[in-house]
């Protein structure tokens, strides 16, 4: 049986992005415009919790697609003070992105996404699917 060469390409840069990440935060680095996550495999579901301090629910981006999670974040900081001159402008705008491939099927009807005080917190419940993509909706 003969893979698809994108699923493949994907699945080396997975590999190779956690590599980076591991390498560079063994170091005490972050990758820039990477989000810290963690992933818990409970009996029953994965529960994927991430920081996105300074973000709102509206900025975030959730897709799962072929059993990797996708997340991205933009924010964006439009408030301008008309009569003062900036010294220092670093707040404009900011992104962040994170794929996360999970290691089963889940039941993409169950999946389920909160955010409260700058933590999203994805619940994955485990589960084979046939949908290729689905949205996820924050609450």
């Amino acid at each position: 049986m003969r893979r698809n060469p994108f699923t493949e390409i994907e699945e080396l840069l997975d590999r190779l992005s956690q590599q980076v990440e591991e390498g560079m935060a063994a170091g005490g680095l972050q990758v820039p415009g990477a989000v810290a996550v963690d992933v818990a495999d409970t009996d029953g579901e994965y529960v994927v919790t991430a920081d996105l301090p300074g973000y709102e629910s509206d900025d975030i981006d959730l897709t799962l697609t072929d059993g990797t999670l996708r997340l991205e974040a933009t924010r964006r900081d439009h408030a301008a003070f008309d009569d003062e001159r900036y010294l220092r402008r670093e707040r404009t705008t900011k992104s962040a992105s994170r794929r996360i491939r999970l290691p089963e099927q889940v039941d993409e009807d169950g999946v389920a996404a909160g955010f409260e005080n700058g933590v999203l917190t994805v619940r994955l419940p485990k589960e084979s699917s046939d949908e290729d993509t689905k949205r996820i909706d924050i609450e």
